[in-house]
């Protein structure tokens, strides 16, 4: 008998230690963890949102005569911005356990996106290297809009998930303060 309950509670012992030991994947968010991501949710918003105002700039270029080289630099700052949000969302994705649901959905949905801008700045920078004297033509225009099209997204995205938390935040601290209960 006493072998029994021995054996029982090595085994409790056992299931315990290998509960806390799972990968952070299984544990629950907190609220410090759910701080940290909402933090790299607002840095990557405002690197998205400077993405997106140098995405317009370059796609205006296609209007004027400007030189290869400034399309080139024009492209390194976008570039830039988007290694930037690329990190961010790096970030997010090592954070992604200790997240709240809300902010689980928001990494969902940059990942895919990133990923499409990541890989069309990619080929807009290779078309460029390729074809420095055809600024106007359609495909290297259509490459500018896309991207475009793609920062203005990404920026609206991470905008409205920031603005949400921070909506949600207030609600959960009223409904503390007013002590509403939702049930």
């Amino acid at each position: 008998m006493f072998t029994k309950k021995a054996m029982n509670l090595s085994i409790s012992i056992t299931v315990v230690a290998a509960f806390l030991a799972l990968s952070p994947a299984l544990r629950a968010y907190t609220d410090l963890d759910a701080e940290r991501v909402s933090v790299l949710l607002s840095e990557a918003k405002t690197e998205a949102l400077q993405l997106k105002l140098d995405a317009a700039e370059m796609e205006s270029f296609t209007a004027s005569k400007l030189s290869w080289e400034s399309h080139a630099e024009k492209l390194r700052e976008i570039k830039e911005h988007v290694n930037k949000v690329g990190e961010i969302t790096s970030q997010l994705n090592a954070e992604r356990a200790g997240a709240a649901p809300w902010q689980k959905v928001a990494i969902n949905r940059v990942n895919p996106l990133m990923t499409e801008l990541a890989m069309t700045v990619q080929a807009t920078i290779g078309h460029l290297n390729m074809n420095r004297e055809r600024l106007q033509a359609s495909d290297y225009t259509d490459y500018l809009r896309i991207t475009s099209e793609l920062a203005a997204k990404m920026a609206a995205l991470v905008a409205d998930f920031v603005d949400y938390g921070e909506t949600k935040a207030k609600f959960e601290t009223l409904t503390r303060k007013l002590e509403v209960s939702e049930r």
